[in-house]
């Protein structure tokens, strides 16, 4: 199966092709760097790029991994629309990735963990998982960094911000600090969910920006 993956929710992105065989094992065959801010400019032609220099046609494409969100909006909308063009052509299946996910899986720690990426304007992206496999997410979700900090304090975290991370050890969490989500990683985690079956058309494909909804927001400032 040659699975390509695509990271576009942050500031910079990457794209990754890889070859998943028959023994259960993932062979990342190239990891491309995007700069921020050129995604749309970038991203075909890289892919066009990538493929043929290792003797590949889009028709061989078995399926895509691509990250959802949370992250930059414009950048989420220029991965999804790539993808979503490219799976409806091929007809080929997608899976969408959590970027808090990727993080949390980025870390060394077990069983009950929690992920966090800086959201700007005070806030802060969070998620909880189970990482006894197989792997759970018990909530995502935005939060203030005085929120965050107060409600996880004595968890496990993982992030792959700094100031966050040295905000979080001074409240009382164990912190991993890791690199933030990249296409390799994506991959790894999109092979993994597409042998468990948990795959979706390009039509139920959508951004998770986890936003707070307009009643949280107008009970906030009222």
């Amino acid at each position: 199966m040659i699975l390509l993956a695509i990271d576009t929710s942050g500031k910079n992105g990457s794209l990754a092709l890889a070859r998943d065989t028959t023994a259960l094992d993932l062979e990342i065959l190239e990891l491309v760097p995007l700069e921020g801010g050129t995604f749309s400019a970038q991203l075909v032609p890289q892919i066009s790029s990538i493929l043929k220099k290792h003797g590949l046609s889009k028709s061989e494409i078995s399926a895509f991994a691509v990250v959802s969100g949370p992250g930059s909006f414009t950048g989420l909308r220029v991965g999804l629309a790539a993808i979503k063009a490219l799976s409806e052509v091929l007809r080929k299946p997608i899976v969408a990735v959590s970027r808090l996910e990727a993080v949390a899986r980025s870390g060394s720690f077990q069983g009950e963990v929690a992920s966090a990426i800086d959201a700007g304007r005070g806030e802060v992206y969070v998620g909880e998982y189970s990482l006894t496999p197989p792997v759970t997410m018990r909530r995502e979700q935005l939060l203030s960094r005085e929120e965050f900090l107060a409600l996880f304090h004595g968890r496990a975290l993982v992030t792959p911000d700094p100031l966050l991370a040295n905000a979080a050890k001074h409240s009382g969490l164990i912190v991993e600090q890791v690199a933030d989500s990249r296409a390799d990683i994506i991959a790894r985690i999109g092979a993994q969910k597409i042998r468990s079956g948990q795959t979706i058309s390009p039509e139920d494909l959508e951004a998770n920006y986890i936003r707070r909804s307009d009643a949280e927001i107008f009970a906030k400032h009222s």
